[in-house]
Order: structure tokens, then sequence, then C-alpha cells
């Protein structure tokens, strides 16, 4: 659940005023909303922030069935007897680093309110299993991340924890941003990048119309690193887009035809 920070940032490729939108949150305290579809480098910036900022990052992929004490922690028993063990949450108040719960709509009502306290001006986290209250250290930072496109009427973020945060919304890079990305991950020429970009472009125009989830830049770095390892660009677009994007036979052929068009 958790990753240290490590000393040199990892490569992040700006689309906009982010960085200095989430730095200047940093450093006034403010909780950070991220929201935007999968694959489009919602973690990735959350990690380059935080070792940019050179602060431990505790990262929590939310669930159904995530509880508040997967969060907060809890009393363990073991042949020694009984102890407590922080949860992610209260390690990241404790050593004021930052906290990123990845898709917290996910995650149960119950269990998103115990944020609440930490992303206002109280900046307390109440540990009701042991009767601590903590205060957050000026360096502790609350950052949460959905896909506005995966919320129904059941899984919604109320507009009570909403309003909380300072909201960054993200969207798939420009063909040339994008190029550039894949051409850095994948130690691509930028030709073939280029191609892989304007793929995706296609594909998500498409896709917003006949795919549950359009393709994500995650998948063009990979289907990048299959050619760039050897394989055929068609073999490597079949298992690294259009296969993961469709179950459906059809679906797969009328994308691997425009996988075609941009590899003839």
């Amino acid at each position: 659940m958790n990753a240290p920070a490590q000393e040199l940032p990892l490569f992040y490729q700006p689309s906009g005023n982010e960085v200095t939108l989430f730095g200047e949150a940093a450093a006034q305290g403010m909780p950070v909303l991220i929201k935007g579809p999968t694959g489009c480098g919602k973690t990735r910036f959350v990690q380059h922030m935080a070792q940019r900022l050179g602060r431990p990052l505790y990262t929590v992929a939310c669930h159904d069935d995530l509880s508040a004490a997967d969060l907060v922690g809890r009393h363990l028993i073991g042949s020694d007897g009984t102890w407590w063990q922080d949860g992610p949450l209260t390690r990241a108040v404790r050593e004021g680093g930052i906290c990123y719960l990845d898709e917290v709509v996910e995650a149960r009502q119950d269990t998103v309110v115990v944020l609440h306290p930490l992303a206002d001006d109280r900046r307390e986290l109440f540990i009701e299993r042991t009767g601590e209250s903590l205060v957050a250290p000026p360096g502790f930072m609350l950052v949460v991340s959905y896909n506005p496109g995966y919320q129904n009427l059941l899984k919604g973020m109320k507009p009570s924890t909403r309003q909380r945060f300072v909201a960054l919304r993200f969207d798939y890079p420009a063909a040339e941003v994008e190029a550039g990305i894949i051409a850095r991950e994948a130690n691509v020429d930028r030709e073939l990048a280029q191609r892989l970009a304007q793929l995706g472009v296609a594909l998500r125009r498409l896709g917003r119309q006949e795919l549950e989830e359009v393709c994500s830049t995650r998948l063009l770095v990979l289907t990048a690193r299959l050619i760039h390892a050897g394989l055929a660009p068609r073999e490597a677009c079949r298992a690294g887009l259009a296969e993961p994007l469709s179950d459906d036979e059809g679906t797969v052929a009328a994308l691997m035809d425009l996988v075609d068009v941009h590899f003839a």
C-alpha cells in the first residue's frame, strides 16, 4: 500500500499548469482531487510530485471492501500479545507524507467519511480504537483520484466530500506530447512513437461509441515496448491494444483495421 519517495523524480510530461497548482496546494496544506480517464497519468503525476517535493508517498488502491481500519490501522494479535499497527493514512499523517487514494469512489461512503477532518481546516485524524487524535504536520497532504466516467448514482463522490478539495482535471495528452511520452518511456524512435500516438487518437474517436474504455497512454507505451522488444507492429498492436480493449471479436477486428491503416 505504500511506496517511499525516490531521490530523482520519475519522468512526467506536464500538459498544463498542474505541477504549479499541486505545488501551491502542497505549500498551503490543501487536499487535492485529480479526476481523469484510465491511464492518462494521474498516478504517475502523484508519484512525480511526491518525489519532487521529497515526501514519502502512501498509495491505496480503493475497492468495495476497503474499511476505515484498512486506512487508519488495527490491533493485531500474535505470539507476543496484542499490538497496534498504523494504516497507510495514519503513517502518512505521522510522517508528514502524502496519502494517495486511487479511485476513491470505489470505497464505501462510511470509509470516505474518515477523511473529512483531514480535508478541512482541522487537519486532524481521530483514531477511535486507541483514543488518539493526530494533528497533521505541515508536510502531510491528502490526494484522491477517480475516473468520472465510472461514476453512477450508487458510486459517486458526495458534494460534502468533493468540496473539501482543490480539483485538477486530467485528460489524454495531445498527439505530439503523447508521442514524446511514448518515445521516452518505451525507448523507441520518434517516428514509431508518432504513429502510435496517431493510432491512439483514432482508437479514442472510435472508442467513445464502441468501447467501454478508450485507449490509454499506458497501453500505447506497453505496445511500443513490445515493438521495441522485437515483435512485429501488427502483432504488438493486437496484444497491447486491440485485445485489452475488447473481448468482442468483431470489435477487435475493427480495431485491427485501424491498426492496418496506421501500420500499412
